[in-house]
């Protein structure tokens, strides 16, 4: 099943969360770049969480940029991997990080925090880990 249709599943209470993380970490998403010199991925702290921006296509990136009064200009992204998001960028953010998917639909969203089974076991922020070890060592 597509992306969309798991999330639309989940949202109607229907969905099964392993699907759904199974059908994230396998789409391709495109990730929008950060203007300006420092470049980047697009994204916004909330809740002392970074949220990196994906869109599962053109049009849902399209939706945020109208959103965001900004519709008029270029738009910069990368096709990524919701694995590699979430394997490879999260542990390379500075602080505790998830990714959100189509953030500008209303109905059509999803978080996917940094939690054990969705970010590595490392960056999760549900798991006590011993507080004497780095996060990425292992006891």
């Amino acid at each position: 099943m597509e992306l969309t249709l798991e999330i639309a599943a989940m949202r109607d209470g229907l969905g099964d969360s392993g699907r759904l993380v199974g059908e994230f970490r396998r789409a391709a998403l495109l990730v929008p770049l950060e203007d300006g010199p420092e470049g980047g991925l697009m994204s916004a702290v909330s809740g002392g969480i970074r949220w990196i921006y994906a869109f599962t296509d053109e049009e849902a990136l399209a939706r945020f940029a109208e959103a965001r009064g900004e519709s008029g200009r270029e738009w910069e992204f990368l096709s990524m991997l919701g694995a590699r998001l979430v394997d490879a960028v999260v542990p390379s953010a500075d602080g505790p990080a998830g990714v959100v998917v189509n953030v500008a639909d209303a109905d059509g969203s999803m978080f996917f925090p940094p939690v054990a089974g969705i970010v590595p076991d490392a960056n999760a922020v549900d798991l006590d880990l011993d507080p004497g070890l780095d996060r990425g060592e292992v006891a």
